[in-house]
C-alpha cells in the first residue's frame, strides 16, 4: 500500500541540521548573559487556561482578539496555547508563592510560543523566544538590567544593525491624565465600529494600528511622555541615565506601543535594519499591576521576550554566525570490526574530556570515509586500521592543511586538547 505524506502545518518554521547548529548557538548566546546575571531557569506549560492571557495580556490586542490558538479540551475546559510568556510566568510565580521569598524572584525561558498569524518571513505560527522577568521589585536599575541583558545577547551574536527604542508609558495617574486628552481627540476622528470599540477599551492602541490611514490620523494626537507624572518622569530619566552610563545607545520613541496590555512604566524594543516589515526582534517592558489581575499582591515586575528566529535571520543577515563552532573536532575512520570497538571506546573517552567526536559508520572504504570526514567539517581526522591498533600509534591529520603528527592512541585526548586549546 502507498501512503500519501504528509505535510508539517503551514506557519511553522522547521530547522533541521546544519541550520539547526546555528538556531541552536542564537538560542544559546541569546541565553547566556541571563544566566551570567543570576536569573534562574523556569519550564512552563506551552497551554494555560484561556482565562490567564484574556485577563492577563488584553482583550483589546489583536494577540487576544484574532491570533490565539483557543480549544475545547476533553473536561469542557478553554485552552490556548500559549502567544506570549509573561503571563505564564507570573501565573506560576503567584500559583507556587515564589514572591512570598527573596525578591526580584529572577528568571529565563526559553520555547515555542503560538500565534495564528499570516505566515511571512519572520512571522510564524510557532515561534521561538528567550525571556526573562524579574519579578517583585519596582526600581529603575533593575528596568536597565534587563535591558543590558537583551543589549548583550545580541551583541554576543555579533549583530551591529540594531537599534534600542525606549520609551515609557507612566504609571496610572499618567495614564488617566493622558487618556482625557487622546479620547477627546479620537473621538474627533472617523472610525469604523471594530477601531472605535478597540479604542474604547485601550486608546492607546491607535498608535500601534499599522493602517497608513491611521497612522496619518493619529500624527498629532497627544503623546503619554508628555503626560509623566513627576514619579514617572525621573524613573525615566534614572533609566536612561542607567544606560549611558553603561554605554547602551538607545533613542526614545514616544509612539512605541507594545503589542500587549499589560505594559506600563519602561518599555522597549529591539529594531533590525536588515529585517524588512518584521523589524523587530526582541522587546519588553515593566507591568505594574499584571501580578494583581492574576489574582496575586500588588507587586510590580518586566521583561523581555527575544525571538530567536528573527535574531537567527539577523545573524544570518550580518554574516556574523561563526560555522566553525558547528563541526566536530575529530573525525574517527575505524577500518575493520576490531578497529570499530577501539573507535566506540576511544571517542567515549574523548567525548568525557569535551571533544567533540565522530566516527565512520557503514563499513566504508578508507576513500568513501575520508570524504565523508572531509564534507563533515572536522578539525582534525585519524585513521584507525590493524597497524595502527599493533602499534598503538594514529597519525593525527589536520584537516586545513594537511599537516600529519604521530600520536600514541593513549596520549591522543592530551594531544587534542591542546592543540583544541580545552
Amino acid at each position: 500500500m502507498k501512503y500519501e505524506k504528509i505535510q508539517g502545518p503551514k506557519g511553522v518554521r522547521e530547522y533541521l541540521p546544519p541550520e539547526s547548529a546555528a538556531f541552536e548557538w542564537v538560542r544559546e548566546q541569546l541565553i547566556a548573559p541571563a544566566k551570567a546575571a543570576g536569573y534562574q531557569l523556569m519550564e512552563l506549560p506551552v497551554f494555560e487556561d484561556t482565562n490567564l492571557f484574556t485577563r492577563g495580556v488584553g482583550e483589546s490586542t489583536d494577540v487576544v482578539s484574532k491570533e490565539m490558538y483557543t480549544f475545547e479540551d476533553r473536561g469542557g475546559r478553554s485552552i490556548t496555547l500559549r502567544p506570549e510568556g509573561t503571563a505564564g510566568v507570573m501565573r506560576a510565580v503567584i500559583e507556587q508563592n515564589l514572591d512570598r521569598g527573596q525578591l526580584p524572584v529572577k528568571v529565563w525561558y526559553s520555547g515555542q510560543f503560538f500565534r495564528a498569524e499570516r505566515p511571512q518571513a519572520g512571522r510564524y505560527r510557532q515561534f521561538y523566544q528567550v525571556g526573562i522577568e524579574a519579578i517583585g521589585l519596582d526600581d529603575p536599575a533593575i528596568d536597565a538590567e534587563v535591558i543590558a541583558i537583551a543589549d548583550r545577547g545580541f551583541k554576543n551574536l555579533g549583530l551591529r544593525n540594531y537599534r534600542l527604542e525606549i520609551t515609557s508609558l507612566g504609571d496610572a495617574q499618567s495614564r488617566a491624565a493622558h487618556r482625557i486628552d487622546l479620547m477627546a481627540f479620537i473621538k474627533k476622528l472617523d472610525l469604523d465600529e471594530a477601531t472605535a470599540k478597540r479604542a474604547e477599551i485601550n486608546p492607546l492602541r491607535l498608535f500601534d494600528d499599522k493602517r497608513p490611514e491611521m497612522q496619518a490620523a493619529m500624527v498629532k494626537a497627544p503623546l503619554l511622555l508628555d503626560y509623566l507624572s513627576d514619579s514617572s518622569r525621573k524613573s525615566f530619566e534614572l533609566v536612561q541615565g542607567y544606560l549611558r552610563a553603561m554605554k547602551i545607545d538607545f533613542v526614545i520613541n514616544p509612539r512605541m506601543v507594545r503589542g500587549l496590555d499589560y505594559y506600563t512604566g519602561t518599555t522597549f524594543e529591539f529594531v533590525h535594519s536588515d529585517l524588512g516589515a518584521q523589524s523587530g526582534i526582541g522587546g519588553g517592558g515593566r507591568y505594574d499591576g499584571l501580578m494583581e489581575i492574576l489574582g496575586g499582591q500588588s507587586l510590580s515586575g518586566i521583561g523581555f521576550g527575544l525571538g530567536v528566529d528573527r535574531a537567527l535571520l539577523a545573524a544570518i543577515a550580518e554574516k556574523s554566525i561563526p560555522a566553525e563552532d558547528f563541526t566536530s573536532d575529530l573525525f574517527l575512520i575505524p577500518l575493520g570490526e576490531s578497529a570499530m570497538e577501539m573507535a566506540l571506546t576511544t571517542a567515549q573517552e574523548l567525548r568525557a574530556a569535551g571533544i567533540r567526536t565522530e566516527i565512520a559508520f557503514g563499513d566504508r572504504a578508507l576513500k568513501g570515509a575520508m570524504k565523508a570526514a572531509d564534507k563533515s567539517g572536522a578539525r582534525y581526522v585519524v585513521v584507525l586500521g590493524d597497524s595502527e591498533i599493533s602499534s598503538g600509534n594514529v597519525d593525527l591529520k589536520r584537516m586545513s592543511d594537511g599537516v600529519l603528527t604521530s600520536v600514541k592512541i593513549t596520549q591522543l585526548r592530551d594531544q587534542l586538547r591542546q592543540a583544541l586549546s580545552l
